[in-house]
């Protein structure tokens, strides 16, 4: 008897969501599934399919969620926050999911990364936040030399989505459109299973590996026809007016009032409806990127889909484990020829000039207190983990201090991350639990670190425009404050 091919394993994240259970019921088909998600631990494993908890803001569970695996499907995106407080850009939070996978990708061994994303336009234009942000993932997921696939598309028409409820929503609830310049940009809606077709031949087919792949539906047209052809599917007569000019910051506000979508989704995506999303020739792949499935035939399905009350689909938002805990990140520039564990003994020294009641120590273990010079117990004590840092990341567990609480479950941690290739690093902090009462943190604390945190990318700046760095060591011993 001939010996049964072994199937692929593939690590697919987002499983739970809305493409990633699509995608999951038909790789299930030919792959073995490692199927990634938070709440991963709720879900009971099938013939072919294993289920796995894993928290990608946390390299350790990014490695633990990969190993095995021979691909890899990106479906991420940070726009829900992830903790009870969570303060920092989608932009930030994305650099570090991104830089995380891409690490635990390498280290396991990964063969290459399947990535959804957005279509870039070919042209020079200035692009929105939310494609700038796409772009700069899809780099950072390469950046470690696993091969990387990236699927664009456009708006995605599918039950449960982000982007088309919107729309139907608008056609829905108005009888009367005013519309914006915005609305006049030709764009190529895709069909969610032609969405779906096109990972799954990225996933199957060696000779697609290392690709850009645009995507789209059989037609190019306007976001205003694409409103007219839901309003007929959902036997509307809404009178459309075209107005001369509205900026994406009015749309967004006017989407968000009538649709009641939450900001962290409305704002980005409104921000780049204005660019022409649209298949370009040279990113084109015959018999996936021209998808089959009309926009009206999409638009039919996700609508019927809706009335009947599929839950199966829907798009889901996980909440944060934890009722307290806190994620702050930030972006700063990094100094000429320093590194991230310069950068995370430069914060800790000038920490302690920030006011004459402050002072910051540090021992010959790396163990980091902040205090107020007239009360003996430290504020805040963090320790280095050496095991936990290369020069790229500096790691610190938040051990102790007044201002900090302690749990079994849950490591505080701040960590100095360098994105690759770029003269900028990630400055986070991850499942802090603040002692104080929750009320008071929010207003007191919380405040005082985002303050904190303006006046070092501040003081940072300045030093990056001096160019008054030069190459050197990293150890404790080399650090001089400078003042800037």
């Amino acid at each position: 008897m001939e010996k049964q091919e072994r199937r692929p394993v593939v690590a697919l994240t987002g499983a739970s969501g809305y493409i990633g259970s699509n995608l999951l019921e038909q790789i299930n088909k030919h792959s073995d599934v490692i199927a990634l998600s938070r709440n991963g631990g709720r879900f009971k494993n099938k013939q072919h399919v294993q289920w796995r908890a894993c928290d990608l803001f946390s390299l350790p569970e990014t490695k633990a969620g990969l190993k095995g695996a021979d691909i890899a499907v990106y479906l991420v995106h940070s726009m829900m926050p992830s903790a009870k407080l969570t303060q920092g850009s989608f932009e930030d939070m994305d650099v570090i999911l991104a830089d995380n996978f891409a690490r635990a990708a390498k280290e396991n061994g990964v063969k290459k990364i399947i990535y959804l994303t957005g279509i870039i336009p070919s042209n020079d234009e200035k692009l929105s936040r939310h494609l700038q942000s796409r772009l700069e993932v899809e780099h950072i997921l390469g950046a470690y030399g696993t091969p990387v696939t990236a699927i664009r598309s456009g708006l995605i028409v599918g039950p449960h989505g982000s982007s088309f409820p919107i729309l139907s929503k608008l056609v829905k609830r108005l009888p009367v459109m005013l519309l914006p310049k915005w609305t006049r940009t030709p764009a190529q809606p895709t069909a969610l299973s032609d969405v779906i077709h096109a990972l799954d031949e990225a996933i199957k087919q060696e000779e697609l590996t290392d690709r850009i792949i645009d995507v789209g539906g059989p037609e190019v047209m306007t976001y205003r026809k694409m409103m007219a052809q839901t309003a007929e599917l959902l036997n509307r007569s809404p009178r459309f007016i075209n107005l001369p000019v509205m900026t994406p910051r009015l749309s967004r506000l006017w989407l968000k009032l009538i649709t009641g979508a939450p900001k962290i989704i409305v704002y980005p995506l409104v921000e780049s409806l204005p660019h022409r999303m649209v298949v370009s020739d040279e990113n084109q792949v015959p018999g996936i990127s021209i998808g089959k499935t009309t926009f009206r035939e999409a638009a039919q399905e996700a609508i019927e889909a809706d009335l009947e009350g599929n839950s199966k689909k829907r798009l889901t938002f996980n909440l944060p484990d934890s009722p307290d805990d806190v994620r702050s990140v930030q972006r700063i520039v990094m100094p000429q020829g320093r590194d991230a564990l310069w950068i995370g003994r430069y914060y800790v020294h000038w920490i302690g000039r920030l006011s004459p009641l402050l002072e910051t120590s540090v021992n010959e273990n790396d163990r980091c207190t902040v205090s107020l010079k007239f009360i003996k117990k430290p504020l805040l004590e963090m320790t280095y983990s050496p095991v936990d840092s290369t020069p790229e990341r500096a790691l610190y567990y938040i051990t102790g201090g007044l201002l900090a609480k302690l749990s079994p479950n849950k490591k505080g941690r701040l960590e100095f991350r360098r994105i690759p290739n770029r003269s900028e690093a990630i400055v986070a902090i991850h499942d802090y639990l603040p002692s104080i009462p929750w009320f008071f943190y929010h207003y007191t604390q919380a405040k005082i670190h985002l303050l904190v945190m303006s006046a070092f990318r501040l003081h940072l700046k300045r030093l990056f425009k001096q160019q008054v760095f030069a190459p050197s060591k990293t150890d404790i011993g080399s650090i001089q404050l400078i003042d800037a």
